[in-house]
């Protein structure tokens, strides 16, 4: 699979338009992780964002007494680290592979100065961007009603 198409099968860019999917195509770079390798850890500065190709890594945040609690576990087509290049902050979380794994990274002043120079391709992401947003919050909504049964 090429970098385009699999940018293309990924929930945030599925609906750009192919030569936006292009461009990024072009600043994308793959990188590999061995099984236990990080992608990210929480505190970081998010200097990019990762596209899985292939395997699978484990989504880990650490709780206020410092033990690591497992989140989520994520595979081919996910993507992970959009927020901290969004806005600048801290990774939320740490990321690590669970096995071989293979990523298209976004590095964040690439794709930055993407959206900068293509200012339409922003305007596209945002209702996806804000989408997900939404459906975060209504999971974690939801969460609370449920602790609260």
């Amino acid at each position: 699979m090429d970098k385009e198409q699999a940018l293309a099968k990924v929930g945030l860019f599925e609906g750009l338009n192919p030569k936006f999917l292009k461009g990024l195509a072009s600043i994308a770079t793959e990188r590999s992780f061995k099984a236990g390798e990080y992608l990210m850890r929480q505190g970081e500065s998010g200097i990019g964002l990762f596209i899985l190709l292939s395997g699978k890594v484990r989504v880990e945040k650490a709780d206020a007494s410092g033990r690591s609690v497992e989140l989520a576990e994520n595979g081919p087509g996910d993507i992970l680290g959009e927020m901290a290049v969004f806005d600048g902050s801290p990774r939320s979380a740490s990321v690590a592979a669970s096995e071989e794994t293979a990523c298209l990274v976004l590095a964040s002043w690439e794709f930055n100065a993407f959206l900068k120079a293509h200012p339409e391709a922003a305007l596209e992401l945002l209702p996806i961007v804000v989408k997900r947003f939404r459906e975060t919050n209504d999971a974690l909504i939801n969460l609370g009603a449920m602790r609260n049964c």
